[in-house]
């Protein structure tokens, strides 16, 4: 059984990068209610930002980024890892992100990472993933 981590109110980079670390020592990670993990920043800087990196490119040619929240942060984690190298490939499949509560994991007892919290916050401005899903055209 994975170990369960609820990224309610963790920020989405912090998250990402201890979600890596574990991964590349070999455990086995599952990440629910994915859509409510925060982004720091202004909501017009970050709407910008995921419009720009959205239309970069297509699904036929080009970067393909995603438009669901538990893809978009599936892809913030594959960018902290070597995922051209076998290691980084075999880490990231040990990684699950979940919208919500899966039915597996409704009575499993839920981790959450202290570090990644964000009343780490010294601004009060941040979005959640799940704003910024449905800003890019996701009806998760």
């Amino acid at each position: 059984m994975p170990t369960v981590i609820n990224a309610e109110n963790l920020l989405l980079g912090r998250l990402a990068s201890i979600v890596a670390h574990r991964a590349l020592d070999g455990e086995e990670l599952a990440i629910v209610n994915v859509e409510k993990a925060v982004i720091s920043g202004s909501r017009e800087r970050i709407f910008a930002l995921y419009n720009r990196k959205h239309r970069m490119g297509s699904t036929e040619k080009g970067p393909y980024f995603p438009r669901r929240p538990e893809r978009i942060a599936k892809r913030t984690i594959r960018g902290m890892l070597p995922y051209k190298r076998k290691i980084g490939r075999e880490a990231l499949a040990r990684v699950k992100t979940y919208v919500g509560v899966p039915e597996e994991f409704a009575g499993a007892e839920m981790e959450t990472l202290p570090e990644a919290h964000m009343n780490r916050l010294r601004s009060p401005r941040f979005v959640t993933l799940g704003a910024v899903s449905e800003h890019l055209g996701s009806k998760f």
